[in-house]
């Protein structure tokens, strides 16, 4: 956690990926420890199977109780809410992901990532009508969304402006591959960073991993880190405390868990190892 900021969490996505057998989890590990191994050594996890079929609460139940306290597990939506031509049609896939199990996550449970098509392009109308489908709570437990939009056309200040009014933040993203902007539009930052080398131990050299530790510390305290792509210039305001979502994940993903270790121990921060 950064000082004067908001809270900080760096992770990578998922716990399963068998080349991390070789560049990270102990030899002796057992499978079935991997997810409370990884939970030890980083402080959150984007949870990527949900994208693709629907979980069940005890699946959700099952990860909380295998992490320690204070960590955090961002989910992505399902893809049948967001892979589709009108979106303002996806109330039904919006509420029985919402209703799949997520509550099971209790506190730990962090923003839900709703990820668009390369294809998807901006129609005001459409996003607009989606924006107003994703429900702001689960019972007591508040929720908070962030919107990963693929297609250039995101890249304006009429998208920016919808989703300042809605609430939602808009994923920043390290790629050559996807639209990169690092424009603020909610009250907390996400950040996917995705240009990961296997070359480098670390995935990001050690002066790259440095700067996104800087950068994550700027966006705690409600600052915009200068040297990041924008579609609107930096507008000087009073600084807000935000919490932070970064994640090392693509790229080079047999090197993304240590990327999230060396960020961490930048921050001066340490997951709960035990």
């Amino acid at each position: 956690m950064a000082k004067a900021g908001g809270a900080i969490h760096v992770g990578v996505g998922g716990w399963v990926y068998e080349p991390w057998r070789e560049t990270f989890y102990p030899a002796d590990l057992p499978k079935a420890q991997e997810l409370g191994y990884l939970s030890r050594r980083v402080t959150a996890i984007e949870i990527n199977a949900t994208y693709y079929r629907t979980q069940s609460p005890a699946s959700f139940a099952k990860w909380r109780d295998s992490t320690p306290d204070g960590f955090i597990f961002a989910v992505k939506a399902n893809r049948f809410a967001t892979n589709r031509k009108v979106l303002a049609d996806a109330g039904e896939s919006v509420e029985r992901f919402v209703a799949s199990g997520l509550a099971e996550l209790g506190p730990k449970l962090g923003p839900l990532v709703w990820q668009f098509a390369t294809t998807k392009a901006f129609d005001a109308a459409d996003l607009g009508a989606f924006l107003s489908l994703l429900p702001k709570s689960i019972g007591s437990l508040p929720l908070r969304h962030a919107m990963e939009v693929r297609h250039p056309s995101f890249m304006s200040a009429e998208y920016l402006a919808l989703a300042r009014r809605h609430g939602v933040a808009t994923v920043f993203a390290d790629s050559s591959d996807y639209p990169s902007f690092a424009d603020s539009t909610s009250d907390f930052v996400y950040a996917r960073l995705m240009r990961g080398e296997s070359s480098v131990e670390t995935g990001y050299a050690s002066d790259d991993i440095t700067c996104w530790a800087d950068s994550a510390r700027c966006w705690s305290t409600g600052q915009e880190p200068a040297d990041l792509p924008r579609v609107e210039p930096i507008v000087t305001a009073m600084p807000q405390q935000r919490d932070v979502f970064m994640f090392f994940i693509g790229g080079a993903k047999e090197r993304n868990p240590a990327a999230a270790v060396a960020t961490l121990a930048a921050l001066g921060s340490t997951a709960s190892v035990a």
